[in-house]
């Protein structure tokens, strides 16, 4: 990476940092709103699920105007949006007897305008950096999301120790300054005319249907498993453990620091093997995960089971940053962000799925919902086993 470019990478680093946030920093304050509002799993669940299907439907919205008017003109808005959505969320319980239905309310406000951020980051990285430093940028963009994951617990648990409602405060502080940062250092290449949103992406699926399906039901399965075997844990660690507050954020970062840490590896590697190695990954981060799933359910020692979050955060790492650059290759700068804009959708609504299918496990018991999530763990494997071309699919560097 030249020297030139790498402070308005940083800067552009910061947008999935700051979308992390979005979720993972309210993953261990779910226990503390559930008491607060008196809900159950289930419904205090539906906080992540009301951004997360909210942000899934706007980004191929974000992903089309980006192919039109640019990736800048849609990504400041959506980090303003997003900022404006989470100040909602946190001033309704400072005002309103019974805020649930409000904070659901800023939760889509700050998912709309998570429509048009991190997809399109990953657009842009995709349009600035060819060849070999793709793969190196897309690792670094996933490191730079799992450390927002590493410190999103920790920023939680200390603004909910002022008050459970606090944290959504926290969105528009970042927010806001990474949208002033994108717009004035992160620069964006000519833009090639435009073709329409449907055509770019139908022209894509044409020559790669297969292998970006396998893609999108990795992501898909990742996701979910990741955001909610970590509600769950989050829970278990206060009724099983009683492990609460600061501490419980540090434990919960445990995996999404070993998830960030294998992301920059992971991108390192792939700088220089990217064709060879690429489905490797999602196979062998498939498999880890899937052993990390059975462990989480089988273990009691709260050291072991963190060890079992761990290994999931591993398999974590190994995924993401290969399907960031396989997507992000699968089509030229026309139609990158028609692309990435379906794989965001299928990545949140992975992240909405998972907290409350995993809140049902203390309902209707957890050995169906582990073992339905190993079978589909199972499924993602073999297809991108099957599917996942090494050579003839990456990359694609115009």
């Amino acid at each position: 990476m030249k020297p030139a470019m790498k402070l308005p990478f940083a800067v552009l680093s910061s947008v999935p940092f700051v979308m992390v946030l979005s979720n993972s920093m309210l993953i261990p304050v779910l226990p503390a709103i559930q008491r607060a509002l008196d809900m159950t799993p289930f419904r205090v669940g539906l906080v992540i699920t009301a951004f997360s299907v909210a942000a899934g439907l706007a980004i191929p919205v974000g992903g089309y105007l980006s192919d039109r008017v640019g990736r800048k003109a849609v990504m400041v808005p959506g980090l303003v949006l997003f900022g404006l959505g989470g100040g909602i969320a946190g001033i309704a319980p400072a005002l309103l007897p019974d805020p649930y239905l409000p904070i659901l309310l800023g939760r889509v406000v700050q998912g709309i305008g998570a429509g048009g951020t991190y997809q399109i980051a990953l657009a842009l990285a995709g349009d600035i950096f060819q060849s070999e430093e793709r793969s190196k940028a897309m690792g670094l963009l996933e490191a730079a999301n799992g450390l927002g994951k590493v410190v999103s617990p920790v920023i939680g648990s200390a603004a909910a120790l002022i008050t459970w409602f606090a944290p959504f405060f926290v969105y528009p502080l970042l927010a806001w300054p990474s949208a002033l940062g994108v717009a004035l250092l992160v620069p964006e290449p000519g833009r090639k005319k435009r073709g329409g949103y449907g055509s770019g992406l139908m022209e894509v699926l044409k020559r790669k249907g297969p292998s970006l399906a396998a893609s999108f039901l990795a992501a898909l399965v990742v996701l979910f498993l990741l955001f909610g075997v970590l509600s769950y844990f989050s829970d278990i660690l206060e009724t099983r453990y009683g492990i609460k507050g600061f501490v419980k954020g540090f434990v919960i970062a445990i995996p999404v620091l070993v998830m960030a840490v294998t992301s920059w590896l992971s991108g390192t590697v792939m700088q220089k093997r990217e064709a060879a190695w690429l489905r490797a990954l999602v196979v062998g981060g498939l498999v880890i995960m899937g052993a990390a799933v059975i462990g989480v359910y089988l273990l009691r020692d709260v050291v072991l089971l963190t060890g079992a979050t761990a290994v999931m955060g591993l398999g974590n790492g190994l995924i993401l940053p290969a399907l960031n650059t396989f997507i992000t290759s699968a089509a030229g700068s026309s139609g990158r962000g028609a692309v990435t804009a379906l794989y965001g959708t299928v990545r949140f609504l992975g992240a909405a799925t998972g907290p409350p299918v995993f809140g049902l496990a203390f309902e209707a018991g957890a050995l169906p919902i582990f073992a339905a999530g190993l079978v589909l763990v199972a499924i993602a494997a073999i297809l991108a086993g099957l599917f996942m071309n090494q050579r003839g699919d990456v990359p694609s560097t115009k």
